[in-house]
């Protein structure tokens, strides 16, 4: 009678346990959803957790996890609480943006003498009705308060970029800036910016930005917070790095859209927009994130974009974002490296690289200016080569995207100030890294592509300075060969004979012999390894012995 009882209880029991497993089941899912993942495939540089705390402290690798391909936070499109504005432009408040009045002589300057300053410059412009460039801080027509800024800095006189970009800024036109690292784009932009904000009216308590800077990386965006906070002392401006009640906001597009859907700021305000390094930005993945962002500022903006390089993605860019735009190219659109850093390609083996370094750092740090960046393909290159560095006492640290703020705050002051001439970063944590005494530059591991080589070895030779680059060039590096040698000509440097080689070699790898000129090694472990490398290619090699010459198949 009672097994029967008990019995009749089953399916109730059976029941009960379904709807709690199924509630743990939830409750499970949900925590799951909310708790910060993290992918063990760190040589892929980037971190892959995410975070629903708004005030997160990220860097853009995190920064782009699960947001560059069209995600953000879960894997619903960044920004996916962001309702976006219905502009209705007859409602806006009007702003003023045309603020350039030509100086006399810029206004009378004759044709020819402007074709021979692009000339000279190598310098081309597109677009109507281009304003003439200035050779001339008092020429270009900034108020008194710039100009004493100016003076108290100490600068000469305008270079390339800014001759041309400052009066296309001042007259609120919309503009296309190509240029590579250290032509004094920052202060194309940031000057104009200033100007652009005491014709505004004041903000008002809950006001956004009125200029609004987006930038790849954090280190970036403080580069740019100090040239802004350096040349607005005079004008009372106020500027914000984002990592509210400010007239300038710099930052990055994943942090922003945090703040924005945290609502800590907005950008109602916003009518000067600069989209600073946009290839780099293209490249990490942050479009979406951009024309997230660019949907919250109204269309009469004016706008500014920066780039080094000008492919497709970022000709679209500008076409979406720019209204009659001007563009101005600073050289050639063709690849080219700073014709004053001296480019030294050591082709060799993979194993052969740490001794290379370490008998190459012995030089370097014989010299009186020896601050050095060594550049490695993943974090965890970085990790390994810092620690392998420092049991050997180098004065080294290190940089990448799974540091914390602070710890790569005070890597790059220790670098800085030279008590740890060393560096050791990857491509993503050096992007912004604004040292104008780096005077070495070594690529451990080869980038994948040469306008990641030219943006590296572009950390030395700043403001018409020299520097040295030094690369090992390894077979796996192959693929790439035609392309550095593309920019090694250019630049007039001296090729290296293997790079040739290389490049003629479609099996990713080149002839043994080739490789190593076999009748002049003595050393029997040389020997030895080029004779294992052999083996593993199933290649021949002819050894030397004397005066015979026999051939091994080993």
């Amino acid at each position: 009678m009672i097994f029967r009882h008990s019995l009749q209880k089953v399916p109730s029991l059976l029941s009960s346990c379904v709807k709690l497993f199924s509630v743990q089941k939830t409750r499970l899912l949900d925590t799951a959803a909310s708790f910060p993942y993290r992918d063990r495939h760190r040589e892929n540089d980037r971190d892959r957790s995410w975070s629903r705390n708004p005030h997160h402290n990220r860097d853009y690798e995190r920064d782009r996890s699960f947001r560059g391909g069209g995600g953000g936070r879960g894997f619903g499109q960044p920004g996916r609480t962001l309702l976006k504005p219905k502009w209705d432009l007859s409602k806006l408040t009007k702003f003023e943006k045309n603020l350039y009045v030509p100086h006399p002589v810029v206004a009378n300057r004759p044709q020819d003498e402007i074709e021979r300053f692009y000339a000279e410059k190598d310098i081309s412009v597109y677009g109507k009705n281009v304003p003439h460039p200035v050779f001339s801080f008092e020429e270009a027509g900034f108020p008194d308060y710039i100009l004493r800024q100016i003076q108290t800095n100490g600068w000469k006189e305008p270079t390339t970029i800014q001759s041309q970009g400052w009066p296309i800024a001042l007259s609120g036109r919309d503009c296309v800036g190509i240029a590579q690292t250290g032509s004094g784009k920052t202060l194309s932009f940031i000057l104009p910016a200033i100007v652009h904000i005491n014709h505004q009216p004041r903000l008002e308590r809950g006001d956004g930005p009125i200029a609004l800077v987006l930038v790849p990386t954090r280190e970036l965006a403080q580069q740019v917070q100090v040239v802004a906070s350096n040349s607005g002392r005079t004008s009372q401006i106020r500027s914000v790095c984002v990592y509210g009640g400010c007239q300038i906001c710099i930052a990055t597009p994943g942090r922003l859209i945090d703040f924005l859907e945290s609502e800590q700021t907005n950008l109602k305000r916003t009518t000067y927009l600069v989209l600073d390094e946009a290839d780099r930005m293209l490249d990490m993945g942050f479009e979406p994130q951009i024309r997230t962002i660019v949907e919250q500022i109204r269309p009469d903006r004016q706008t500014l974009m920066w780039s080094a390089t000008w492919p497709k993605e970022v000709q679209n860019l500008a076409e979406d974002f720019l209204s009659n735009y001007i563009q101005v190219n600073t050289g050639s659109l063709k690849l080219k490296a700073n014709h004053n850093i001296l480019q030294i390609i050591d082709v060799c083996m993979e194993h052969e690289k740490e001794e290379k370094l370490s008998n190459l750092l012995k030089e370097i740090m014989r010299e009186k200016n020896n601050k050095t960046i060594i550049f490695a393909e993943t974090k965890r290159a970085v990790d390994d080569l810092t620690q392998r560095m420092k049991r050997e006492r180098w004065p080294v640290t290190g940089i990448h995207g799974d540091k914390s703020q602070h710890q790569r705050d005070w890597a790059l002051n220790e670098f800085r100030t030279g008590k740890l001439p060393i560096l050791i970063a990857t491509d993503v944590a050096s992007r912004g890294l604004d040292v104008d005494d780096i005077k070495f530059v070594i690529n451990f591991d080869y980038p994948k592509t040469s306008e990641d080589y030219v943006h590296r070895i572009g950390r030395t030779a700043r403001s018409n300075k020299t520097g040295t680059a030094y690369t090992f060039f390894t077979p796996d590096n192959a693929k790439q060969a035609s392309g550095l040698i593309g920019v090694l000509q250019e630049a007039k440097q001296v090729v290296n004979p293997k790079l040739f080689q290389l490049e003629r070699s479609g099996r990713g790898f080149m002839d043994i012999k080739a490789m190593t000129d076999i009748k002049a090694v003595t050393d029997i472990k040389a020997v030895t390894d080029i004779k294992a490398v052999a083996r593993t290619l199933s290649m021949k090699i002819f050894e030397c012995g004397g005066s015979q010459e026999r051939q091994s198949h080993d």
